[in-house]
């Protein structure tokens, strides 16, 4: 309960405290020191995006954080109704899925990196 109450709150704080207006948060490291956008860059503005029911301004963003969010929402729900009926949640999260997320991680971020992936950039 208290990593929902967590990311409840955090959701309500990007929801509440635009990150598009200088000044609220830190700039990426990454984007400040190598010019780059990493995976994680245009996060917090489709967060704030997604908390204001934006599904597309959100997708522009960073359409990888909407699927983290989605999967995280989803992993959540699972484990709650689990819980809910008594059971024990044991999610199987075999080495083959990191491999798969990290070279979809890497991919987006080569790609959003390139010209032709232009339309990734934040």
């Amino acid at each position: 309960m208290a990593a929902l109450a967590a990311a409840g709150a955090a959701f309500g704080w990007v929801a509440a405290v635009d990150p598009r207006e200088p000044g609220h948060y830190p700039a990426c490291p990454v984007l400040a020191l190598t010019g780059l956008y990493c995976p994680a860059c245009g996060g917090l503005r489709s967060a704030h995006d997604l908390a204001h029911g934006d599904l597309a301004g959100a997708l522009g963003a960073n359409a990888v954080a909407v699927a983290g969010f989605a999967a995280l929402a989803v992993g959540l729900v699972a484990w709650l109704v689990l819980v809910w009926r008594g059971a024990a949640f044991t999610p199987v999260i075999r080495p083959a899925h990191g491999w798969a997320a990290g070279g979809a991680l890497a991919a987006f971020t080569v790609v959003r990196n390139l010209p032709f992936g232009a339309a990734l950039i934040p």
